[in-house]
């Protein structure tokens, strides 16, 4: 009996998590969007623009609060990219902007640039 309890248990939680995924999938003003600092794997997740930040959270977690903040100000792109085969799904691009690198369709792309575009002059005046 105990076996079964931990089984549902364990299920519940699965259950949830997936829940939770399709959630925050679905949030209105959310793109899926995966996220890799330096060399690391990439990790699947979703971003959301807060006012000059973009907030990522990630799909496989507990908390709903963004465990990265990319903020507006002084962040440039230093390079674009479609990814290949081996490093991710068809039709995604890389961004890569000062060891954060990340990976987005195309059309998650053009907002994410416009949006970087759209800040105020001031904005660029910490970049280095």
């Amino acid at each position: 009996m105990a076996a079964l309890d931990i089984l549902v248990s364990v299920a519940a939680i699965a259950v949830l998590l997936v829940l939770r995924g399709v959630l925050l999938a679905r949030s209105r003003g959310t793109i899926v969007c995966s996220l890799r600092i330096g060399e690391r794997a990439w990790r699947s997740g979703v971003a959301r623009y807060a006012g000059g930040e973009l907030h990522w959270i990630p799909f496989l977690g507990l908390r709903l609060r963004p465990r990265h903040a990319i903020a507006r100000r002084g962040l440039t792109v230093s390079t674009r990219r479609p990814l290949s085969a081996k490093e991710g799904p068809v039709g995604y691009w890389t961004v890569d902007c000062a060891g954060v690198s990340l990976a987005m369709s195309e059309d998650a792309l053009t907002g994410f640039l416009a949006w970087v575009e759209s800040a105020p002059p001031s904005a660029y005046l910490d970049a280095a």
